[in-house]
């Protein structure tokens, strides 16, 4: 965990306070998302310059989007908020920016180039931006700024920084859904009750996944065996790819990516052993037959909201936005049609027990 983070997951931004609020995905974004659908849709008087370029408009507003190390091919993170952000430039009409962070050295410079450059909004794209986000807002208090994955409630930011939002995502819930169908699955196909999750670098944005996914798992099918490996990187595919193998030389028969572009090891080693892999943040059904499942996170429409808050003059500093399962914030994407529906209705049954405040799936992972 970084230095300042809330211990146990996100402070209030997953568990209340009077200044978080729940932020309701408008349903044509909804379903735009649900049908995976891209953001290279054109617009008169716009145009893009290749994965980190910069997108020109008619309108005033405008917005910058920074990655983190993980970069915008990662086929997940972040570049599902790249997609938010060119359809903020598409549907809203405005004029955006994406700069790609190639080491840590890079969030500095980058955060404030964007606000230099007279750009109305700089969102960060993940917790590892937090402590240089809280330095570059400061420095900038007439400009806006928001952060996925972080809640700005807490330390670093001292309260001090009233132009800065948090878009936070409760994926323990989500995460819940995903171990018990591992677990479920599992249990179907016999052998050791064993399922893994690969997590990248530790932190909370990670562990609250694998929190829900453990709990899930337990709830579904009680003494399902899950074991969990961090490969502390967002990037390298070999290293998550050697924590899977471990897993399932271990007897696992699912592994959930918690990892990013690093996680996409984990899926392929999956499909090589001939186990069932869980993608993570973006529907990753399209990597092959063996996904069971996604634990989707829609990052791109909290890029989208944020923006258009801004656009609208209704943007609100030093709070949180939240998006869960009754939001759709977050949920599952394409299920394979070899689950049996009997094991979905008892997914959907926790659904929608969750969305009903009956079941409070746990934001801190357990020890194995």
């Amino acid at each position: 965990m970084r230095r300042g983070a809330p211990a146990g997951g996100f402070r209030s931004g997953l568990g209340g306070t009077r200044r978080t609020v729940r932020r309701t995905i408008p349903l044509v974004l909804l379903a735009c998302v649900l049908a995976a659908c891209g953001s290279s849709s054109k617009s008169g008087g716009s145009s893009t310059t290749g994965a980190a370029g910069t997108t020109s408009a008619s309108s005033s507003t405008k917005a910058c989007l920074i990655s983190d190390v993980g970069r915008f091919n990662d086929k997940g993170f972040n570049q599902l908020q790249l997609r938010g952000l060119k359809e903020a430039g598409s549907k809203l009409g405005i004029s955006t920016k994406a700069l790609e962070s190639h080491a840590a050295g890079d969030y500095v410079p980058n955060l404030s180039t964007c606000a230099r450059g007279g750009y109305g909004i700089t969102i960060a794209a993940g917790f590892l931006l937090a402590d240089p986000l809280s330095t570059v807002a400061k420095q900038f208090p007439d400009k806006h700024f928001a952060i996925t994955d972080y809640d700005v409630t807490g330390a670093p930011f001292d309260g001090t920084e009233k132009n800065v939002e948090g878009l936070t995502y409760a994926t323990q819930e989500n995460g819940y859904l995903a171990g018990c169908l591992a677990a479920l699955m599992a249990k179907q196909q016999g052998g050791k009750q064993v399922i893994g999750a690969v997590g990248g670098v530790k932190i909370p944005p990670v562990d609250t996944y694998i929190a829900g996914y453990q709990a899930g798992a337990e709830t579904c099918a009680p003494g399902t065996k899950v074991l969990v490996g961090y490969s502390q990187d967002f990037v390298d595919q070999a290293k998550c790819s050697t924590i899977a193998g471990n897993q399932i030389d271990a007897g696992s028969q699912v592994e959930f990516n918690v990892a990013g572009g690093c996680g996409l090891g984990t899926l392929s080693t999956a499909k090589a052993r001939g186990v069932w892999g869980i993608g993570v943040d973006t529907d990753q059904a399209f990597l092959g037959p063996h996904i069971l499942t996604s634990a989707v996170k829609r990052v791109d429409q909290g890029i989208y909201l944020a923006i258009q808050d801004v656009q609208n003059g209704t943007f609100t500093g030093g709070r949180n936005l939240v998006f869960d399962l009754k939001n759709g914030g977050v949920g599952l994407g394409k299920t394979s049609p070899k689950v049996p529906k009997a094991i979905m209705a008892k997914v959907d049954d926790l659904k929608a027990q969750i969305i009903a405040g009956k079941i409070t799936p746990p934001s801190t992972v357990k020890s194995s």
